[in-house]
């Protein structure tokens, strides 16, 4: 066990793309953590193949890392405030924070949220300027950006008087003036050791830990880390666990490992103010506290943020359903569900009436994205409906949750994205010119910015920046809020889109497929011009005849389809529409595939409001 004053437990944090996990990166190798032939991906941090695609942390990792005779443990957060409830907990485990931020970009949305976070915990910060080696640098506008942004959240004097490092995670250097370049990160390790308090719990008193991770794990089962908060913890120790609920079950600590570099090791105890990881302990939640049997003291049970959007999941019905995926099953669809609820906790799936569809609640656009990729990876064919937001009644008054959005655009964009912003009841709250470069912040209901990514890049000819984060819920803001103003075009046939086909409509909108890709009844094959949806045969072959017109054989060129991700597609769903998704493809399609009982529900649907 490591003497109390050589521990020094941190959290990194920063805005999506200013380089915290490839500063990390530098902390481990030059620690000597690593054997020299020991082959290190880039951004090891990053674990998942969709980390390491976007660029972006989803979930927080430990890493630890050994200076001198200091141990230093690193949680990484994610800068996302769709993974809020992680940050949350993760500043529960630390006792100081490093705020990195890009020394041109500046302070970020994001960077807000978790710094809020950070501070209101009481944490001692250390701000790491990182990209100094950028050509366009701004260093000393940026630290007075910092600065105001503590301001801002009411930092303590204490907070305020923060140490600044100035970092190329690129280079592996370090410094503490940014106009001299270290040569190591020794500036930083320093700072680290100087400026982080050690744990200041007692090993001589009852034992005390609270979950604050979960991982999962087919041998040892569900994984629980956290920090010890006091006392010791053996392995093969019996311990209590209090619930959420204040009861108390009986456990055993089966294995106990603590943190190196990457890897999770196996240590037979450790003491207040370590985290480490225990296996062995069924149905142990997050939040959860494990204690001494002869002396179980809970510690406040951890606030989890709560879901702001929801979807439904469905078996895949479509005419296509079971050709490309692995599982198609509602057993399966639930079995897999369940599997995520067990390490994410700000997921929620409830029952429908139909045994085929879950309702599954989530922090945001991109959380439930992350899980349906990764579920298509992984073989998984499902239909989702539209994404809503939860609507609350908040003492007797209709309540909906509000994002703060800051966009960077250039000048010129800047009318049409404001009149764009204002049919989505934007309020503005914001605005500062930086020569040339406009930011504007606004405070806009959460389901106007479903589906409005794609319209703003298309405004800004995709110059514009855009972030928000969950800000709060406010005020019911009335119908027509967001929401897709175009009709589609639907297929009338199964079979095979031709070229013929695709010609003969294309001047009516934008089509979503190529020749060749199959088709059924009811898919959507392709965006109206106008606000009302029509029906095409893109499947039409041409009629071959034995005249032969002079002009005919020139060859004829298509517009180029607009292809959709996941997201997209996700984004540009309607209330009457799903989202078909296979490990290989994407498909947009009418919930009622065909077009008489289409029409019929539709007047049924007309009347039913008439009359209400």
């Amino acid at each position: 066990m490591h003497a109390r004053d050589k521990i020094k437990n941190i959290a990194i944090i920063a805005h999506v793309d200013h380089g915290k996990t490839t500063l990390v990166d530098q902390l481990l190798r030059q620690s000597g953590t690593f054997r020299e032939n020991e082959a290190l991906q880039e951004r090891a941090m990053d674990s998942n193949d969709l980390e390491r695609e976007r660029g972006i942390t989803i979930l927080a990792k430990n890493t630890s890392i050994h200076y001198k005779d200091y141990l230093i443990n690193i949680v990484d957060t994610p800068g996302h405030a769709d993974f809020g409830g992680e940050v949350e907990r993760i500043m529960k485990m630390v006792d100081g924070v490093l705020l990195v931020v890009d020394s041109f970009e500046g302070c970020m949305p994001q960077t807000k949220f978790v710094l809020r976070k950070a501070l209101e915990h009481q944490l001692q910060p250390i701000v790491v300027v990182n990209k100094i080696d950028r050509p366009n640098a701004r260093p000393t506008e940026v630290i007075d950006e910092v600065l105001e942004l503590f301001i801002e959240l009411e930092a303590n004097d204490e907070q305020l008087d923060f140490p600044v490092v100035y970092a190329s995670g690129l280079q592996g250097k370090s410094s503490l003036d940014p106009d001299v370049q270290g040569d190591t990160m020794e500036a930083l390790y320093e700072a680290i050791v100087r400026h982080i308090p050690s744990p200041t719990e007692s090993v001589e008193k009852p034992l005390q830990f609270q979950v604050t991770l979960m991982d999962y794990n087919e041998y040892l089962g569900r994984i629980a880390i956290g920090r010890v908060n006091r006392g010791q913890i053996r392995q093969g120790q019996p311990v209590a666990v209090i619930t959420r609920e204040g009861g108390t079950k009986h456990a055993r600590v089966e294995k106990l490992f603590g943190f190196q570099g990457l890897k999770r090791i196996e240590v037979p105890e450790a003491g207040a103010g370590d985290i480490v990881a225990i296996a062995g302990i069924k149905d142990i939640n997050i939040g959860e506290t494990i204690a001494d049997p002869a002396n179980p003291e809970a510690l406040p049970v951890l606030k989890i943020d709560e879901p702001t959007l929801q979807m439904t999941f469905l078996v895949n019905n479509s005419p296509f359903a079971g050709r490309e995926g692995k599982w198609v099953t509602s057993r399966k669809l639930r079995e897999r569900l369940d599997k995520e609820l067990e390490t994410d906790v700000s997921l929620r799936v409830e029952e429908t009436d139909s045994p085929d569809a879950f309702i599954v609640s989530g922090r945001g656009e991109l959380h439930l994205g992350i899980l349906i990729e990764n579920m298509r990876r992984e073989g998984f064919e499902m239909q989702v409906s539209k994404p809503e937001v939860i609507i609350k009644t908040i003492d007797g008054q209709k309540m909906e949750p509000i994002e703060r959005l800051i966009i960077d655009i250039p000048e010129e964009s800047m009318g049409a994205v404001m009149e764009s912003l204002g049919t989505r009841k934007a309020e503005m709250v914001n605005m500062t010119n930086n020569g040339g470069q406009v930011r504007l912040e606004f405070l806009i209901p959460a389901r106007g910015l479903i589906g409005y990514r794609t319209h703003f890049l298309t405004l800004t000819r995709g110059y514009g920046i855009m972030n928000h984060a969950f800000d709060s819920y406010g005020p019911y803001q009335g119908s027509g809020v967001g929401g897709r103003h175009q009709g589609v075009l639907v297929s009338s046939e199964t079979g095979v889109a031709t070229l013929y086909g695709i010609l003969s409509i294309e001047d009516r909108g934008t089509l979503f497929l190529e020749p060749g890709a199959e088709v059924y009844e009811g898919m959507i094959v392709g965006e109206h011009n106008r606000d009302n949806d029509i029906i095409v045969n893109i499947c039409k072959e041409k009629q071959l005849t034995n005249v032969r017109s002079a002009t005919k054989e020139d060859t004829v060129k298509m517009k180029t389809p607009r292809l959709y991700s996941l997201e997209q597609a996700l984004e540009y769903l309607n209330d009457d529409e799903y989202c078909e998704i296979t490990p290989k493809s994407i498909r947009l399609r009418k919930k009622i595939l065909n077009k008489s009982e289409r029409e019929r529900a539709e007047k049924h649907r007309k009347l039913s409001e008439a009359n209400s």
